[in-house]
């Protein structure tokens, strides 16, 4: 996960089979694309995230991610993963992730924020993904 320690890229997958897939774009945007096109890249992968807000935890683990580490993960996250068994490394807990604006909460995780089960966020996260342009999409 040196890709994503190193600042080169904002999302890094190692899939099951050791391929490496990198991405650079911001907010749930690339995991989003990942898990709707090519979900079995994430079965068992290996995933580094600079930022894990609750969407990108259940979509992670809707997909079967079997390992993460995040650079910032908001508690919800980290609860969602500790709830579906997920284990992961972090380097900063925060108790919300906050909107590139600084202004306040994410947009995606205060709309999955009051959901206990990843499978009931896919559609509030899908629907916040087609309302959106991949530039305004964040978590």
């Amino acid at each position: 996960m040196e890709l994503l320690v190193d600042g080169k890229h904002s999302l890094v997958v190692e899939t099951s089979s050791g391929e490496v897939l990198a991405f650079d774009g911001r907010g749930v945007g690339d995991l989003y694309r990942l898990y709707m096109s090519v979900r079995r890249e994430l079965m068992g992968a290996r995933v580094a995230d600079k930022v894990i807000g609750a969407g990108a935890a259940a979509l992670m683990i809707e997909g079967g991610v079997s390992v993460y580490h995040a650079g910032v993960i908001s508690r919800k996250a980290l609860e969602l993963f500790d709830r579906y068994g997920i284990v992961g490394t972090y380097d900063v807990l925060a108790e919300q992730i906050i909107n590139r604006a600084g202004t306040g909460r994410c947009p995606l995780e205060k709309i999955v924020a009051h959901l206990g089960e990843t499978v009931s966020m896919l559609p509030l996260i899908h629907k916040f993904v087609s309302e959106n342009s991949t530039s305004k999409i964040q978590d």
